[in-house]
């Protein structure tokens, strides 16, 4: 008989920093089958018929996957690439390279976790073990100084919780080098197929080139930390929407597992060492935080965060309007800051974090439009997808979330003259505004008849008026869900 093997499944991990089932399979002593299955599942269609996986995310994906083949032939193993149902295609694979132990990393939403349990089932038929671990966040949940199931529901208790206790972040397990080859065994893998990945050209105006992989993630790290010396004005310039540099960019990598959030803990805290301690370097902490915080809230709350009411099972009544969805989804509303965001998002698959809390309220508060078409789309576009946080924060965002108070809506045309004075973001993105100058660019519905002439921008015509009042709509969603709760 073969002489036993370890198997590594990778799933949202993609990398060999801090990587917990690597670490434990080449500490095992035994040769290493190190696999990744695209799911098919992963790459049909959400609920409203968009690609669950669209072409943006894909490609970063394979980028990912690719990368992380590289990384491991260059340390002696092999990356085993194949199609198929995880559950169904683990085990066998499991079966014929001899596999004691099957190690992978755990995740805490219900496909996902379907996915595991159906795997650890047909595992025990064929007297397999399994070890799963925790790594995708930076606080360990065993670490945490409540149950999952007290944790609170404000992040700002979760914060000053953890922060009172001063609990401590793991350290990075190191990367193993070099790995046992691949066991030598007859294997049939079905590469995946080319429909998975749709053609994507990245628009030239986009912020960063994003590139997907570990490499590519660890050198996003350096040149933001260390090259260009970034983090130390981090807080103050996170709010930006032009340029590679106005935040870290992590999001892409953090979400597929290419960075560890441990490693960039490490990394901040190296950097208050060797350059400064200051508001910024906490605040990129800060934002980690916030991530652990929804993904531990869908570990407690489970599929209410995809449920129309929410967190809060909040039953509002939300308007199922095509025609409306289709001008915020296309960037076609007439209010330039969403429709800039809407252009950059299809465009290239990334917007601001300050982009994505302006598009995601005008759905939900001025148009009234169910927010789980806009948390779909944002599903199929985003190359940083990342279910927990994307689901977390449009219930956050629909008043149904954690921190539901009252009701709080973004006012558009002042977060625009507020977050781009100027208008250079909107002209990056809108260039049919170009000629407007900055105080004007905001609001071009005020704009007069000869005006319009003046500045060659024809309402109507060279771009839309507004689909909906703001003020008013705000209003009118306000008493509607005043009225419209049920208790």
């Amino acid at each position: 008989m073969a002489s036993s093997t370890a198997l590594v499944w990778f799933r949202n991990d993609l990398r060999l920093h801090d990587h917990e089932p690597l670490y434990r399979a080449w500490r095992s002593g035994l040769a290493i089958a190190a696999v990744y299955c695209y799911d098919p599942r992963q790459f049909g269609h959400t609920a409203q018929g968009f690609p669950k996986t669209g072409a943006w995310r894909a490609n970063f994906l394979r980028q990912g996957v690719q990368n992380l083949a590289e990384n491991l032939q260059k340390i002696g193993n092999k990356l085993l690439i194949t199609t198929g149902l995880p559950e169904q295609i683990i085990p066998q694979i499991a079966e014929r390279v001899n596999a004691k132990t099957v190690y992978y990393h755990r995740e805490v939403t219900q496909e996902e976790l379907d996915v595991e349990r159906s795997l650890i089932k047909e595992l025990a038929t064929l007297s397999i073990q399994v070890e799963g671990y925790w790594g995708s966040t930076l606080y360990h949940p065993e670490d945490l100084p409540f149950s999952i199931q007290d944790l609170p529901d404000l992040f700002t208790n979760f914060r000053k919780s953890l922060e009172k206790k001063k609990i401590s972040i793991r350290p990075c397990f190191s990367t193993p080098s070099p790995l046992p080859p691949s066991p030598d065994a007859q294997l049939t893998l079905t590469p995946p197929p080319s429909e998975f990945f749709p053609a994507a050209t990245m628009d030239s105006r986009s912020v960063l080139a994003f590139q997907g992989g570990e490499t590519a993630g660890l050198a996003r790290l350096q040149s933001y930390f260390w090259d260009g010396d970034r983090l130390k004005n981090y807080k103050e310039t996170r709010n930006g929407m032009v340029g590679a540099d106005y935040s870290s960019k992590f999001s892409p990598w953090l979400a597929l597992g290419c960075l560890s959030p441990r490693f960039i803990y490490q990394e901040v805290k190296r950097y208050e060492q060797e350059r400064i301690s200051n508001d910024s370097t906490y605040w990129l902490i800060f934002e980690l935080m916030w991530r652990d915080f929804f993904r531990f809230v869908a570990q407690k709350y489970g599929n209410r965060l995809f449920d129309r009411g929410g967190l809060l099972n909040k039953k509002l009544p939300w308007q199922q309007d095509q025609v409306r969805f289709e001008i915020w989804r296309s960037g076609q509303t007439g209010y330039p800051l969403i429709d800039a965001n809407m252009q950059e998002l299809n465009l290239t698959g990334f917007m601001s974090n300050r982009g994505r809390q302006n598009v995601a309220s005008f759905l939900c508060k001025n148009l009234g439009i169910d927010w789980r078409w806009g948390a779909e789309w944002f599903e199929s576009c985003l190359i940083d997808y990342d279910v927990c946080s994307n689901w977390g924060n449009w219930n956050y965002t629909a008043g149904i979330g954690n921190d539901a108070r009252d009701f709080r809506y973004f006012n558009i045309p002042k977060q625009s003259q507020q977050y781009d004075p100027q208008g250079d973001y909107l002209r990056h993105w809108l260039p049919e505004l170009n000629n407007l100058p900055g105080e004007k660019i905001h609001q071009p519905w005020l704009l007069s008849a000869t005006e319009q002439k003046q500045w060659g921008v024809q309402l109507g015509v060279d771009y839309p008026r507004p689909c909906v009042d703001f003020h008013q709509s705000v209003e009118a969603r306000r008493k509607i869900e005043q009225m419209g709760v049920i208790t």
